[in-house]
């Protein structure tokens, strides 16, 4: 009897992990790109669109406000062959106002990850497993290298799934699942002092299953200090973006 209790115990841990494993792999598969982003012709979401910039070269800044709706407008193919999505988006300064076409996108769900295109360039929006604390590069496919590039901030950001499979309240809707990406949150220097060189990055972006995304905010900001003959500034390139759903079908 004694020799049979460890072989006992052995059968049932093992049949302990294996059950483990089974449910975390049955956990893990709940969710997919297609639950949080699904893509289909004619989908729309409209949001409500505040775009923060600074003006008089980079001494003043203004929010100025907008609808925008994105569309989803056709299948077609990437350059590299793979299936993918055209989408349209509208633009227009109050409902009052009609749509006008004014940028196009493209997104990929490529099984494993969302590829989202948008003024040529490439983000993988969304990655499996659909888990919490999972993290990606998400801006892997854009150059922040290059000697001239204008994108150096964002490079080797870890995007992180944060608040999966959550109810979430975006205007009037009540959303009964929603994930959380958080891209960057980032501040180099110091910001408050207005005599030193400070940089700002920030990125997040909320999907809801059965609709897509439903907020996004993006802000980046570089701010120069004063120097002799010319007071302190933020430089070109830096803007914000909040992005919050008004309308979907």
């Amino acid at each position: 009897m004694k020799k049979l209790i460890p072989f006992l115990c052995v059968a049932a841990a093992v049949a302990f992990s294996l059950t483990a494993c089974k449910k975390e792999t049955e956990t893990l598969q709940t969710a997919s790109i297609e639950d949080y982003s699904p893509l289909v012709v004619g989908k729309y979401i409209t949001y409500r669109l505040d775009s923060f910039v600074y003006t008089n070269f980079g001494v003043n800044s203004e929010t100025r406000t907008y609808q925008v709706k994105h569309q989803v407008d056709a299948q077609i193919t990437d350059n590299l062959g793979r299936p993918a999505y055209r989408i349209i988006r509208y633009i227009r300064k109050t409902a009052s106002n009609p749509w006008v076409s004014d940028a196009s996108f493209m997104a990929v769900n490529t099984g494993n990850g969302l590829e989202f295109t948008e003024n040529n360039l490439r983000y993988i929006k969304l990655r499996t497993p659909v888990r919490d604390f999972y993290s990606w590069k998400g801006n892997s496919f854009i150059d922040t290298y290059s000697i001239n590039s204008e994108l150096k901030y964002m490079d080797d950001w870890d995007y992180v799934y944060d608040s999966v499979n959550v109810p979430l309240t975006i205007g009037n809707f009540t959303l009964d699942s929603t994930i959380k990406v958080d891209q960057r949150d980032e501040i180099i220097g110091f910001p408050e002092l207005p005599g030193s060189y400070s940089e700002i990055n920030y990125g997040v972006e909320k999907y809801a299953k059965g609709i897509g995304m439903v907020y996004r905010r993006f802000f980046h900001s570089e701010y120069q200090p004063p120097t002799p003959g010319q007071g302190g500034r933020f430089v070109d390139g830096s803007y914000g973006v909040t992005l919050t759903m008004i309308d979907h079908n």
